[in-house]
Order: structure tokens, then sequence, then C-alpha cells
């Protein structure tokens, strides 16, 4: 009967040894990429120190706009939305439809061209909140990456500024998609660590996550096992002392 005890607890001891060992690595990357991106105002990680995506220009008084009925004739196709706004210093309808969202000029209702890599330039610059202009790269994209996964195509507006910021302009609507900074990229580096998922950074479901999961609660069930078989034997001890 010793014996059983013994071998028991010479497993429990080396199964929670080795779970220590290789769990222990990425439970200390699960701890250290928790506190950085907790560390991390999530407003600098948005970008919103640099870019303005909130501002709204209020549509200019005593301009005369087309009703909505005038966007669905020139689409020919049906029209789920249709919404008034101010894109580059002129009022547009942005239309969506089944194959997509178009904007239209809102004070003729004639089809606008698909916004232009200049168009976009300006866009980004529009938001641009810092006093510095650097120079810009535009190119058109039309691949998701982990970077961007938002709608496509869309024009990449590169800065050369220190925080390398890109500005993605959906290439359909001309809005403002998303903002990418040196510090967004930390931080989505961190996340992919932290969520397991070290091509795409936005799976929660990979079998190394569920695995190592698992193991992290095979490491507390290992070490509650070797501890309700120590923990008898100093009680024994401290009385026989």
């Amino acid at each position: 009967m010793r014996s059983t005890k013994l071998r028991l607890h010479l497993l429990a001891s080396r199964t929670h040894k080795w779970l220590a060992i290789i769990v222990g690595a990425q439970l200390l990357l699960w701890f250290a990429s928790g506190a950085l991106m907790s560390f991390l105002p999530i407003d600098r990680v948005h970008g919103d120190h640099l870019v303005d995506r909130k501002a709204v220009a209020p549509l200019p008084r005593g301009v005369a706009l087309v009703p909505p009925s005038v966007i669905v004739a020139a689409t020919g196709t049906r029209i789920e939305t249709v919404s008034y706004r101010m894109w580059l210093g002129r009022p547009v309808a942005e239309a969506t439809t089944a194959r997509g969202t178009r904007l239209f000029d809102a004070r003729t209702g004639a089809l606008l061209p698909a916004p232009t890599a200049a168009q976009a330039q300006a866009v980004a610059r529009a938001a641009w909140r810092s006093n510095d202009h650097p120079s810009v790269n535009v190119e058109l994209i039309d691949r998701a990456s982990p970077e961007y996964r938002g709608t496509l195509p869309a024009w990449r507006v590169t800065f050369a500024d220190p925080d390398s910021t890109r500005i993605f302009v959906a290439a359909d609507t001309g809005r403002i998609a998303a903002v990418r900074t040196g510090t967004w990229r930390l931080y989505d580096f961190f996340w992919s660590l932290h969520i397991m998922d070290w091509k795409n950074h936005e799976d929660f479901n990979t079998p190394w996550l569920l695995g190592f999961a698992l193991g992290g609660l095979g490491l507390w069930l290992g070490g509650a096992v070797l501890l309700c078989m120590r923990w008898p034997k100093r009680r024994r001890s401290s009385a026989s002392g």
C-alpha cells in the first residue's frame, strides 16, 4: 500500500513538473501580454491622438438635396439605406445596396466615380491631427491581412511619421475604415501571443489555446493532488515532534 502511494506521489510530482515547464512559458506570456495590453491607453492604440475619425461636417444650409427616390432610380437596384453627409467639401448621398455601397452627388443625384488615390490622401490629411505634415505613400490593397480586415478594396495611406501611421480609406465610400500605428502594431503582436493565433491574430478557438488552457488546468489539479498527498505527512510529522 505504501509503495502504491509512493508511486502515485512520484507520478503526480513528475506530471506537475513537466506541466510547469511546458505550460509555464505560455502562462508567462499570458500574464505579460495581458499586463502590457492593460497598460497601453486604448485611445493611443486606436491612433486617436493622431487621426480624428469622429469629426462630422454638417450639411450646408440652403443647399437643395435630391430626395432618396432619385438615388433609388439612379441605382437601378434595391437600396437598403441612403444617408447624406459631407465628403471632401461636397454633399454626397451614400447608398447601400445588395451590390455594395456607392456615392452619389447629393445635389444632382449623379453617380460619383470611386474614390481615387488623391481623394483618399485628401481624406487622410483632413483627419490628421498633428501639426507636422509628413510625406505620404498611397497604394490600393485588395487582400485582407492581420493589419487590416475591413472593406476591400481600400486605399492605404502611409505617413512618414515616427509612428509609421497608416490610414485605410474604403475604396467605395471614401470613409476612414481603420488607423494603424506603431502602438497598435505592438498591441496586436502581444494580442497574437495572448490568444495564440500567430498568423491571423483573431482566432480564439485555436487548438494551441485550448491545449494550453487545459494544460493550465492540469497544472492546478496536479498541484492540488500533491498538496493532498503531502499534507497528512506534515501533520503526522508535527504531531510526533
